[in-house]
């Protein structure tokens, strides 16, 4: 959400503006992962059993009660903010709240709603600085949707057989792991390519290079060995491309930040 601010604003941002999206998004996130805990009562008492609500140590009412808190926390801080803010947060706890509902084990689609709401972030932060449709911003929010959609899809093909327990509908479940992993490969190649774009169309200064190839050589490499049904742990590689994208976020921040 910062990073949607920097690069929306091409500058710092103001305290405030730091604090209210940050929290925006922080309290919304929180409701959707304190539901995440309700609606999975039942799994978490077979597989989790030591977690707070199965282990008997918070009640159903009370889960309920502090997503409801969280979530109007939420609403409060992005009003506070604009409008815009406020609609794209409902818009956000909607789909988390439908995602835990309904389409947790609907597969593609749920995978798709986790990605969405995960980019969204960035064009929140574009909102929160009241630049909302920088180019730049909403090419960064397809790259994570991308990235986050191909992680979606390969944690489902290394979880196969504990989904076919539960029930799930994933994609790895439907076509295959492979073919899974396969698609998953492709979404990672798409990021790679739409993270050059900025360079080539002169959106960003050449000095942001380094972390985006730092970032992109650790996806190709984790995503071949991902494909290599000989690798011994490949869940192993989905972690990679997660740090490396992180990472390549923070030493973007660092370099807009202190330039």
């Amino acid at each position: 959400m910062i990073l949607g601010e920097l690069l929306a604003l091409g500058t710092l941002p103001t305290i405030t503006e730091i604090i209210l999206g940050f929290l925006s998004i922080f309290f919304i996130s929180a409701t959707s992962l304190i539901l995440n805990d309700y609606f999975d009562l039942e799994i978490d008492r077979i597989n989790a059993p030591e977690r707070p609500l199965p282990a008997g140590l918070v009640t159903e009412r009370e889960v309920v009660l502090l997503s409801i808190v969280v979530a109007v926390l939420g609403l409060i801080t992005s009003y506070l903010i604009s409008l815009e803010a406020l609609l794209v947060v409902i818009l956000v706890w909607a789909i988390g709240l439908l995602y835990n509902w309904r389409f947790k084990k609907a597969g593609l689609i749920g995978n798709l709603m986790v990605s969405f709401s995960v980019g969204m972030t960035f064009i929140f932060g574009g909102i929160v600085v009241n630049k909302p449709f920088e180019t730049i911003v909403w090419l960064f929010a397809i790259i994570l949707i991308l990235a986050d959609l191909g992680e979606e899809i390969a944690a489902d093909a290394m979880d196969i057989e504990g989904d076919r327990q539960a029930g799930s509908r994933s994609l790895a479940l439907v076509i295959g792991r492979e073919n899974a992993l396969k698609i998953s490969g492709a979404a990672f190649l798409l990021v790679v390519a739409a993270s050059i774009l900025p360079f080539l169309f002169g959106w960003l200064e050449r000095i942001y290079l380094f972390p985006i190839l730092l970032m992109d050589l650790v996806i190709l490499y984790s995503t071949g060995k991902l494909l290599d049904p000989r690798t011994a742990n490949r869940r192993i590689y989905i972690r990679w491309i997660y740090l490396a994208g992180l990472v390549a976020f923070l030493i973007f921040i660092f370099i807009r930040m202190f330039r």
